[in-house]
């Protein structure tokens, strides 16, 4: 039977199995099936849906929108056993129940140590995007990171660069190693929703 299982911060806190057609996920026991109990959630989150012998999941709009395997949810996506959904700081692991088809459920990666006040402030910028109209955008480009910290470009590339070490992400062509440095950066937690809701005018430029 598949199910969904419920980690929060503490590990892991029940199993959900799906035994209807529609689950809606959210903050509120009283608006949905699966309620998690994270104020980064919303009300009413995201939804799974059985088609057949499929589930798939979408974002209902979600101020913080919905992660799979490490990535921005848009539209509506297939899961696989094993597939991640990070909800707000919660994680929710699908399980299609299918015999010798578990995968071990693995912590989420640290992030890396050493991230200097300055490069963060150029994740968090270079990740806002995600913010804009509730679903991933193309992350921040290097000029538009300049402009919102009043700094050089140079001063963000050297500073990407750094990050991109750190975070071992390599320069293999047809990578796009902004977008994977967004991707990293959320999936690890090294930059929150907090983060980037943080009011704009409270950033400098002391890079």
């Amino acid at each position: 039977m598949p199910a969904v299982e419920v980690w929060g911060e503490r590990g892991r806190d029940r199993i959900v199995t799906l035994r209807e057609a529609t689950y809606t996920v959210g903050s509120d026991a009283e608006c949905v099936d699966i309620a998690l109990e994270d104020p980064t959630v919303s009300t009413v989150h995201a939804t799974l849906e059985r088609v057949g012998t499929t589930w798939l999941v979408r974002d209902l709009g979600s101020r913080n929108g919905t992660l799979l395997t490490g990535e921005f949810l848009t539209g509506q996506r297939r899961l696989r056993d094993g597939d991640e959904l990070r909800i707000g700081r919660t994680r929710l692991v699908f399980r299609d129940g299918a015999e010798g088809g578990r995968r071990r459920t693995d912590a989420i990666e640290a992030p890396p140590e050493h991230i200097t006040r300055a490069e963060k402030r150029v994740l968090v910028e270079l990740c806002r995007p995600i913010l804009t109209h509730n679903a991933f955008q193309s992350p921040a480009s290097v000029r538009e990171i300049a402009a919102r910290l009043f700094i050089g470009k140079n001063a963000v590339q050297f500073h990407l660069t750094n990050l991109y070490d750190k975070f071992g992400i390599d320069d293999r062509d047809g990578v796009n190693r902004r977008l994977s440095l967004a991707n990293e950066a959320m999936r690890r937690g090294a930059v929150s929703f907090a983060d980037l809701h943080v009011a704009r005018d409270d950033e400098g430029g002391d890079a």
